[in-house]
């Protein structure tokens, strides 16, 4: 087999098109849950802690000292323990998200009624003839 014939066989796969697909619709969910946790969650987050913007918590390491994490960036190095924050709390709304629909598949998967058990198959009748010998020499 050639290997631009094994590829396609690799590519044309029912797997790998569901992978491909899983990863387009899980960069796009990821953009949700960021959007979700810095537009939404995060404010609320910091108006509780008094008003501060958790992305602008650092600590420069070099240059002079600045108000934003930007302006500290462009400064050089910089411990950003408030993006850090934010890209963990991110993480923990995404398990629990996947989490709770893995365990909603699991659960329709367990109510899927069960096919009913087929009718047992009858006997062949070689095996009845020989029932019937067995039971003939045990007289």
């Amino acid at each position: 087999m050639s290997f631009f014939s094994e590829f396609k066989e690799f590519a044309t796969k029912g797997n790998v098109m569901d992978l491909a697909v899983g990863v387009i619709i899980g960069g796009a969910f990821g953009k949700i849950v960021d959007s979700l946790v810095g537009d939404m969650i995060m404010p609320i987050v910091g108006k509780i802690f008094g008003g501060l913007d958790f992305s602008n918590y650092f600590i420069q390491l070099s240059g002079a000292p600045a108000t934003t994490l930007v302006e500290a960036k462009k400064a050089g190095a910089v411990f950003a323990y408030g993006n850090f924050i934010t890209v963990a709390l991110n993480f923990v709304i995404l398990a629990f998200i996947i989490f709770m629909m893995v365990k909603q598949m699991n659960r329709l998967k367990r109510e899927a009624p069960a096919a009913p058990p087929a009718p047992p198959a009858p006997t062949p009748e070689d095996v009845l003839l020989l029932r019937e010998i067995r039971d003939a020499l045990k007289r």
